[in-house]
């Protein structure tokens, strides 16, 4: 194989990988499109994805806002195939280091889903409160639960 050739194919596999991480983030929405949220969203990365049941899953916010945080709380709700099965409210600071700085910043919930869990489609929508109950965003997105980690899901019924 020539030399052009070869640079190329490795230019090609170099852009390609930089474009990676863009293919699997996970897309949200916001509840009040109109809203004037206080912390802007700008990412989700959910590991693993899909979710396996029984093992852990960590849900990464990539966030910012304008003005700093010294607490809340975030509320979670689940609804699989649009039934609400679940809610769980948390303490904001557990979420992410408190007192929040104005800037950027990241909110980590780990989670081991039960091994009853069924496999499918489900969706979260989380709400974050300061301490004075205003609220700061509201998101919801998508996400899927298989039986294993293996390369056959039944996540995609």
């Amino acid at each position: 194989m020539d030399t052009v050739a070869l640079q190329f194919k490795l230019a090609l596999l170099a852009v390609s990988l930089l474009f990676l991480p863009f293919l699997q983030a996970t897309d949200f929405k916001y509840c009040d499109k109109e809203g004037n949220y206080i912390v802007k969203v700008s990412g989700i990365d959910i590991s693993p994805n899909p979710v396996v049941r029984g093992k852990p899953a960590t849900f990464t916010i990539s966030a910012s806002t304008g003005e700093a945080i010294s607490g809340g709380e975030a509320v979670i709700d689940v609804s699989y195939f649009g039934v609400h099965i679940h809610r769980e409210t948390r303490p904001l600071c557990e979420e992410t280091s408190c007192p929040v700085a104005v800037g950027n910043f990241l909110l980590s919930h780990n989670q081991v889903l039960p091994g009853f869990t069924p496999p499918g489609s489900y969706t979260l929508k989380m709400t974050l409160s300061g301490d004075g109950a205003s609220q700061l965003t509201c998101i919801s997105f998508d996400f899927k639960i298989s039986f294993s980690t293996s390369g056959s899901s039944v996540s995609d019924i």
